[in-house]
C-alpha cells in the first residue's frame, strides 16, 4: 500500500490525481489527511506513526510505502522518529522543506506564533525541521520542483543518502504532473529515478 500525505494549507483531495495515476501503475493507495495549520508537526507525526503501526499490523498489507508532498515529508520524518515499521518500504518526498522554507522564514515573525508549523519549518539552524532526525536506513527519493516558489533546491536535500531529481515546475504542480507520477511509481518499484527520459512527457 502507498500512503499519500499532503502539505501545509492543503488537504488530501489534492492527492487524488496522483493516487489515481499510481493505481493505474498497479499500486494500492491510501490518502492520509491532517489539520496542517495549527498543531505542531510533532503532533501530526505521532498520529501518522499510529497509522503506520496499524498498517504494519494489518494481515493484508505486505509492504508500506509513503509518498509525501511538502510538509507531509516532514510529518513523515517525525513519524519515523517513533520507529520504522517492519513492513516499511520506500519513501518519496515531493518538494520537501528538509532544510526549511525561505517563505516560512520570512513570515515566521508575523504568523509563527499562531500557525506553529510556520515557525517549525524555517531555515534557521535551530528550527524543528533542522533538528529533526532524518530517515536513515530506508530508501528515500526526493523530487524537487525546479521553479519552487516556497522551497529552495538545496533545502529539499537530506544529509543521509538519498536519490534526488528535479521536475521543471512549481511547488504544488508536482501533484498534477504525469512525469512526477511516473518518477514516483518508478522509485517505489525500483528505488531509483533512472527512468527513460523519452517517456517523461509533461504535464
Amino acid at each position: 500500500v502507498v500512503v499519500l500525505l499532503h502539505g501545509f494549507m492543503a488537504n488530501r483531495w489534492l492527492l487524488v490525481l496522483l493516487a489515481n495515476r499510481l493505481r493505474r501503475q498497479g499500486w494500492q493507495t491510501s490518502l492520509w489527511g491532517y489539520p496542517s495549520l495549527m498543531p505542531s508537526v510533532l503532533k501530526h507525526g505521532e498520529r501518522f506513526a499510529k497509522r503506520l503501526s496499524e498498517l504494519d499490523a494489518a494481515a493484508g498489507v505486505t509492504r508500506i510505502h509513503v509518498v509525501a508532498h511538502s510538509m507531509g515529508g516532514i510529518v513523515t520524518r517525525a513519524a519515523l522518529c517513533h520507529g520504522t515499521p517492519a513492513k516499511f518500504g520506500r519513501l518519496v518526498m515531493l518538494a520537501p522543506p528538509n532544510r526549511g522554507s525561505f517563505v516560512a522564514t520570512a513570515t515566521a515573525g508575523l504568523m509563527g506564533s499562531v500557525l506553529r508549523p510556520v515557525a517549525e519549518l524555517t531555515t534557521h539552524p535551530e528550527s524543528l525541521v533542522n533538528r529533526l532526525e532524518e530517515p536513515a536506513g530506508i530508501e528515500v527519493g526526493v523530487i524537487a520542483a525546479g521553479h519552487d516558489q516556497l522551497v529552495s533546491l538545496d533545502s529539499t536535500r537530506l544529509a543521509v543518502p538519498h536519490s534526488h531529481t528535479v521536475v521543471p515546475c512549481m511547488h504544488s504542480a508536482l501533484l498534477f504532473r504525469r512525469d512526477a507520477a511516473l518518477l514516483t511509481a518508478h522509485f517505489l518499484q525500483h528505488g531509483t529515478f533512472d527512468f527513460p527520459q523519452a517517456t517523461l512527457q509533461a504535464p
